[in-house]
């Protein structure tokens, strides 16, 4: 393919084409990040009732405590796909910015499948089996009056990391259509 026919197929910032693979995860993720960011306002809620409580009613509450805990987690991991699916991630640009597309590509593809891949598998294998040994023992909070079934937040922890394998398997295709040709780059949505 041409550099003019790849750079329509790109994305606003001219960075890497899309596939149809990533274009798909891509909305699937967004979806996902943009429901989840009405975590956020549900999380000032809780704080805001929580300090109410304690400065007003003068008690405290375990639960709300917990519960802001949880939701910042949940937030937090589901924004690591949103993150990288929209490139939001902190970078070093001071050597890269030199670099061309397809230098940066092939060390991006070098870095998801030697550091990020194996890493997320790892952390959804061993996440998984935490979150089903909580379900199995109907683990909850040590704290009395903390949360009950533990294994939801547990669970929050490798259905996070799936979606950032999704993001960096659609991030992958879109540096191997960008360096190799395939799978082939098909234009934006």
């Amino acid at each position: 393919m041409n550099t003019t026919a790849q750079d329509a197929h790109t994305d606003a910032a001219g960075d890497l084409p899309h596939t149809a693979f990533s274009a798909a995860t891509d909305r699937a993720i967004r979806f996902t990040g943009e429901a989840a960011s009405w975590l956020w306002p549900l999380l000032m809620l809780v704080i805001v009732v929580q300090v109410a409580m304690r400065y007003l009613l003068g008690r405290g509450s375990i639960m709300f405590e917990e519960l802001q805990w949880h939701i910042y987690g949940v937030g937090f991991l589901i924004g690591l796909a949103y993150t990288l699916q929209t490139d939001g991630h902190v970078r070093v640009d001071v050597l890269a910015e030199r670099w061309s597309r397809r230098t940066r590509a092939i060390i991006e593809i070098i870095g998801i499948v030697a550091l990020l891949l194996p890493f997320a598998v790892a952390v959804i294998i061993e996440g998984s089996k935490l979150a089903h040994t909580a379900y199995l023992l109907n683990e909850v909070s040590p704290a009395p009056g903390g949360l009950p079934y533990r294994w939801v937040i547990k669970a929050a922890v490798p259905f996070g990391f799936m979606l950032l394998t999704l993001a960096a398997l659609a991030r992958l295709s879109r540096c191997t259509a960008l360096v190799l040709g395939f799978p082939r780059p098909v234009p934006p949505r």
